[in-house]
């Protein structure tokens, strides 16, 4: 590690029946730098591959050496596959180069054993009327159905993330293949989606969620910014949930206010269950 940074003040490490991580973009530095300094305080890092260009991918050595790194400190890890790859494009080639992109990050993190594979199933399309969604619907099923189909990965590996359109988009592919789910609080916030029902629709497989603070417009923000109201939807969501949890902020100044505001609510909660 070329520089010297700032841990977090204190270990969360088995502080909640859920596994509590963030990401991998805490520090400006690289994967294995952010896992050396997370892992004393936190259960799981989220590893960020939002860009599927070769270039831009760890090494195997450097596979190897996180392995060695998680296994040391009893540290685990998610992977969110690239974001740049339009695997739900309307042309075929590049819904092929996509598919071959995110094999190539899925074979690359598979010795590190992750917890759950995220995937983004994007919805570019400027209309919303049915039959375009219908179209995009179908795309997205088959292009699912190829990416597992090439993968010796378990289904229920794959987290399908809660974006900016209605969930039930993708039940049929959610159902059908038996993937899990990425609950994303902040999106569902941002977006207006009714949290709490997803929640209990999906609870036996929401694998992790991703959570961040959310206000005027924004997300990806300290977890103390959110509304009081949504803070209590949160918390209810929290006390029921045994999966990971992954702030899901990219940076120390954002990630140290939302550990310390989740401790407080947290405790809080915990005494109003008490009285």
């Amino acid at each position: 590690m070329s520089k010297e940074y700032t841990p977090p003040p204190k270990s969360y490490k088995r502080a909640y029946p859920f596994k509590l991580g963030t990401t991998s973009f805490i520090y400006p530095d690289s994967y294995i730098s952010n896992m050396r300094m997370l892992e004393p305080c936190l259960d799981e890092i989220e590893l960020l591959f939002l860009e599927s260009a070769e270039a831009g991918l760890p090494s195997e050595r450097e596979i190897e050496a996180l392995c060695l790194l998680a296994e040391e400190s009893d540290m685990t890890c998610n992977v969110h596959l690239p974001m740049d790859v339009p695997l739900t494009d309307s042309d075929f080639s590049a819904r092929r180069d996509a598919a071959k992109a995110i094999r190539n990050v899925i074979d690359l993190t598979a010795p590190l054993s992750p917890s759950t594979y995220t995937l983004h199933l994007h919805y570019d399309e400027a209309s919303r009327e049915e039959a375009v969604i219908k179209k995009w619907q179908q795309i997205a099923y088959e292009s699912t159905d190829r990416l597992l189909s090439d993968s010796l990965v378990k289904p229920e590996l794959f987290s399908i993330e809660t974006l900016d359109y209605p969930f039930e988009w993708v039940e049929k592919i959610i159902r059908d293949f038996h993937v899990s789910v990425c609950m994303d609080l902040g999106h569902l916030i941002l977006y207006g989606f009714d949290a709490e029902a997803l929640f209990d629709q999906y609870a036996e497989i929401i694998s992790i969620i991703h959570l961040h603070g959310v206000r005027d417009g924004r997300d990806h923000i300290p977890l103390d910014r959110l509304s009081d109201g949504n803070v209590r939807l949160v918390m209810d969501i929290l006390r029921r949930f045994t999966g990971v949890v992954s702030l899901e902020v990219f940076s120390y100044e954002y990630l140290i206010p939302s550990l310390i505001f989740l401790e407080k609510c947290w405790q809080a909660c915990e005494k109003d269950c008490q009285t």
